[in-house]
């Protein structure tokens, strides 16, 4: 009989039992793209390195604009012009200006720009201003965004583009990451056969080994399919320690639950220690935890949408985990349409496709069992009903998990 654990308890476990145990590596810039970075990005230098103009202007000190206007200019005498990626080639002092251009330097003895817009040329080296400026308009001062010390990215964060473009900016061009997780992927099952296999009787294509793979893959980590593995004791225990000696994350779909043939409970234990037998959720309630050698190995059950969600919301976690990750997720508010019972003594997550209408988003249940793929397909995400709550009634605000969403 399962022994089932919360969801609460069942990341307890993991947060007590596992640490981060990918090892550093350095990687080119060009390749960290999605890497899980190994430490602190902490500045060295300044950005920007020297007072530029954030527009197309004249630099000017401030106070001989003071009272200006359109009917009163504030009369400047032109004095030279700011080449990009050059210094200005000159100071300017009281009653003089010069023109720069965007991202510009500012030249000595200005402290302020005036856009263009604002400013007319006579075309006799006199620039008439239209609009006052004040102290620090239009610049961009040395090391107004980045200055030595500051933490400008946190150890753990998952890299993506914006990332590359801050870390370009502080010239480091080789990147301290983790190394990227291994998982090995099981599928057990008589009635299994492959994907390009027609099935006989009573048999089924195997779905989870692609499925797991694609979604462990696009967490960041390197999956690798072992095949289907027969219900067999000792073939599941062989294929587990070759998982397990080459892996830092073993998952085993199938099997998991109380049956006869339902051997990767057994197989767990006799190998290493079993953690959780049983999850209080739905779907996904015989969900399995192990240790084998130091490693986790998870037993999901062999229905695809069980095993999609148990994966999507627990064992990235236990991924996160292993691999150091600080994950940001966002949950999406969204208006229920239809009235959601769950009385089952699980915290029960509920499938939903989103709809942006006139009134804001709505999420449409998908009333699919565990065992069917096409609504999975269809589904944007899930949101969850606590264990405690008897369901959700329609017009009642949801929190929606996205299955495919760019989460840092």
């Amino acid at each position: 009989m399962l022994q089932v654990k919360t969801p609460q308890e069942f990341l307890d476990i993991v947060n007590e039992r596992f640490e981060p145990v990918l090892p550093r590596e350095d990687v080119a810039l060009e390749q960290a793209l999605g890497r899980i970075l190994y430490e602190d990005i902490i500045a060295k230098e300044y950005v920007p390195g020297f007072d530029r103009s954030s527009v197309d202007g004249y630099a000017v000190l401030a106070e001989d604009t003071f009272g200006c206007g359109t009917a009163m200019p504030a009369l400047l005498q032109l004095h030279g012009q700011v080449l990009m990626g050059s210094s200005a080639p000159c100071d300017i002092s009281p009653g003089q200006c010069q023109y720069v251009p965007t991202g510009g330097a500012l030249p000595k003895g200005a402290d302020a720009v005036v856009m263009l817009e604002y400013c007319e040329d006579y075309g006799d080296g006199t620039i008439g201003v239209l609009k006052a400026a004040a102290p620090g308009n239009n610049i961009v001062y040395r090391g107004d965004d980045v200055y030595p010390g500051k933490k400008v990215i946190a150890a753990g964060k998952k890299l993506a583009a914006h990332d590359i473009g801050a870390l370009a900016a502080l010239g480091i061009i080789t990147v301290p990451v983790r190394r990227q997780l291994r998982v090995g992927i099981i599928s057990t099952g008589d009635e299994l056969v492959p994907p390009n296999q027609d099935p006989g009787p009573g048999q089924v294509r195997n779905i989870n080994s692609l499925l797991l793979c694609a979604e462990m893959r696009q967490q960041g980590a390197l999956a690798r399919d072992y095949g289907i593995i027969r219900d067999d004791e000792k073939q599941l225990a062989k294929a587990m320690e070759a998982a397990v000696a080459e892996n830092d994350l073993v998952l085993i779909s199938g099997g998991s639950s109380v049956g006869v043939k339902d051997a990767t409970e057994r197989v767990i234990a006799a190998s290493g220690e079993l953690l959780v037998h049983g999850l209080a959720v739905k779907p996904g309630k015989p969900t399995l935890l192990g240790i084998v050698e130091g490693k986790p190995v998870v037993g999901l059950p062999g229905h695809p949408g069980a095993a999609f969600f148990i994966t999507r919301q627990f064992v990235r976690i236990l991924a996160d985990r292993l691999s150091g990750r600080k994950r940001r997720e966002y949950l999406i508010p969204a208006v229920l349409d239809e009235k959601v019972g769950a009385n089952h003594g699980r915290a029960q997550y509920t499938t939903v496709s989103l709809e942006q209408r006139d009134d804001g988003i709505h999420a449409v249940p998908r009333r699919a069992k565990s065992s069917q793929i096409s609504d999975l397909a269809a589904a944007d995400g899930c949101f969850c009903i606590p264990r405690d709550q008897e369901g959700a009634m329609a017009g009642e605000t949801v929190w929606v998990s996205l299955y495919d969403a760019g989460d840092n």
